[in-house]
């Protein structure tokens, strides 16, 4: 009686494991081949419900920050000709509507995003956009007036934020402008504001004769 040949056991195939572990992985972003991440990119800022931080971004594709941002690139121009568009500032990131249909967004959404801002806000806003960060007391310096009272309707139309404290005494708030800013005007980014010539910079920056729009704080609280 002739014996039965041992069974070998099997051992699994190390290749093949590895092979379905990485199968069964999602695919990587092509975070080298700008055209192709941008879609990758307008997903995600697609779902976030705030302003994304560039680094964060780099952490869900599994690339570097220029990667991201050759790849915001190409998502910018390929949004051109549709109805939303990119908005940067500060490192950070998000998806808006065109403001050319801004007022069909508004109607649909029973909404008036283009509330007039009063000519001491106007101007409060301008010297914090170009100067940015600023403290209060800058500003109060060029309009030669108080701006308390501006800056608390500013902050209370985000269009404006605390952005940091001034490293001196009294540690004072610096301000800066915000994404709803960046909406209001209709702007990508803070590159897009006009530049100014000698005699606008001089009325925005001149200390020593406050702008004639310039009103005192209880005219705009």
């Amino acid at each position: 009686m002739s014996e039965t040949p041992p069974v070998e056991s099997q051992q699994p195939d190390n290749e093949s494991v590895a092979e379905r572990e990485h199968n069964g992985e999602p695919s990587p972003a092509p975070v080298n081949d700008a055209h192709a991440l941008a879609p990758w990119l307008e997903a995600i800022l697609f779902v976030a419900d705030a302003p994304v931080e560039l680094d964060a971004l780099a952490r869900a594709v599994g690339g570097t920050i220029a990667q991201v941002e050759a790849g915001l690139d190409a998502l910018e121009e390929a949004l051109a000709a549709r109805g939303v568009r990119l908005q940067r500032a500060r490192g950070r990131v998000r998806m808006v509507t065109a403001p050319e249909y801004a007022a069909a967004v508004e109607r649909f959404l029973g909404l008036d995003l283009s509330t007039k801002l009063s000519k001491a806000a106007l101007e409060t806003l301008a010297i914090i956009a170009y100067r940015q960060p600023i403290t209060r007391a800058e500003i109060d310096e060029i309009r030669g007036v108080q701006s308390s009272g501006v800056l608390r309707t500013l902050l209370a139309r985000e269009l404006i934020e605390e952005v940091g404290r001034l490293d001196t005494v009294g540690h004072p708030i610096l301000y800066g402008t915000t994404f709803r800013f960046l909406e209001y005007f209709g702007l990508k980014s803070l590159d897009d504001l006009p530049p100014l010539d000698s005699e606008e910079a001089e009325a925005l920056f001149g200390t020593a004769t406050p702008s004639p729009s310039a009103e005192t704080e209880n005219e705009e609280e």
